[in-house]
């Protein structure tokens, strides 16, 4: 038997105290100011991918290439449960699923690794009506996408719906920090369990949309997801059904350079604590009525960095690898943490 060290079993203790304590110990976020969002200082510390093995720079097919833990000077940060990094991957947008959205700077090591994060600004979502989202049934963002004519879509649970917000920036009043549009979601996103919705989201390369809910069966052993086609702006949706293993349920999704799907699955359980696995989906499998399933690319369990992770983004880097970035909820936890992780996919 593996013995695990110090930091490890610290690691597992608290997860299994987060896992033993209710939901309804997070107390509701209502701190952010009413008239301009609020400039962050946010604190940063590396992380190893290997607890026990500093010198460790793979795990499966994921080749480290640094992290972070985040934290800011304001009670509103975290609960990250969405992500978008520029394609230079200089800037970062996250959405949180107390209704918030955060954007800021990323530095990098003279090697490509990620070593800082700064210039942050918190702000809040709005309606369609331009009031701050209110309520946790209202402000339970919890998917991104960015569409090719720069505006953003928002899927939310509890209240099922997807809301369009503008193209813009969002330290000059646009983006995230505009007021959003109804956009057309599929009619059974309605039937689906409160907190088990819309959970991933993206843009495919040919501009098709895919959605994929954590745990709304249509087929037993699947979670319903679709696909859309927009015509003159509105989607048109056919279902499919994604295939679910071992107690994992996926959280976010991101299109590869080369047009498949990179999803994060995400599983919690005594005395494992957070396990995630990092996925690819095969475009070519998404035909209507289809059941799919994805092969396994990593999976990050103790000793190896792990969090609740909801929040991946793939981006060609510029030696034309494919590169990662993921994004963990804290869910206001002081048993948890805000981790951002990077990576380049092996060929």
């Amino acid at each position: 038997m593996r013995v695990l060290s110090y930091r490890s079993r610290a690691w597992a203790l608290a997860m299994m105290l987060l896992l033993a304590v209710p939901m309804a110990f997070v107390a509701p976020r209502s701190s952010l100011p009413e008239t301009n969002p609020a400039r962050l200082t946010l604190r940063t510390a590396p992380l190893a991918l290997n607890l026990e093995d500093r010198a460790a720079t793979r795990v499966g097919k994921l080749i480290w290439r640094g992290g972070l833990s985040l934290d800011a000077n304001h009670r509103d940060f975290g609960g990250w449960s969405g992500l978008w990094v520029a394609s230079d991957g200089a800037e970062m947008r996250a959405i949180s699923d107390e209704g918030s959205w955060l954007v800021a700077r990323l530095r990098y090591d003279a090697a490509g690794h990620l070593a800082g994060a700064d210039d942050g600004v918190l702000g809040r979502l709005k309606s369609p009506d331009g009031a701050w989202l209110r309520g946790k049934s209202w402000t339970d963002a919890e998917s991104f996408a960015m569409l090719p004519d720069g505006t953003m879509l928002v899927g939310f649970e509890r209240r099922h719906r997807v809301l369009r917000y503008p193209a813009g920036n969002e330290r000059q009043g646009g983006g995230l920090a505009g007021t959003p549009v109804p956009f057309a979601a599929p009619a059974d996103l309605a039937r689906a369990p409160s907190n088990a919705g819309l959970e991933a989201m993206t843009v495919l390369s040919d501009g098709r949309l895919f959605l994929l809910t954590e745990d709304f069966a249509l087929r037993p052993g699947t979670t319903a997801g679709w696909i859309g086609v927009l015509r003159d702006g509105t989607p048109m949706w056919t279902a499919f059904h994604y295939t679910l293993l071992d107690g994992f349920r996926p959280t976010s999704a991101a299109t590869l350079p080369d047009g498949d799907i990179v999803l994060l699955e995400r599983s919690a359980a005594l005395p494992a604590g957070w396990r995630v696995r990092v996925m690819r989906l095969r475009v070519a499998s998404l035909v209507p009525g289809a059941v799919v399933r994805a092969e396994e690319l990593a999976r990050l369990a103790t000793p190896f960095v792990t969090e609740n992770l909801e929040g991946v983004v793939a981006r060609r880097g510029r030696g034309g690898e494919t590169l990662l970035w993921l994004i963990s909820d804290d869910n206001f936890s002081f048993l948890q943490q805000t981790v951002l992780l990077h990576f380049a996919l092996a060929d």
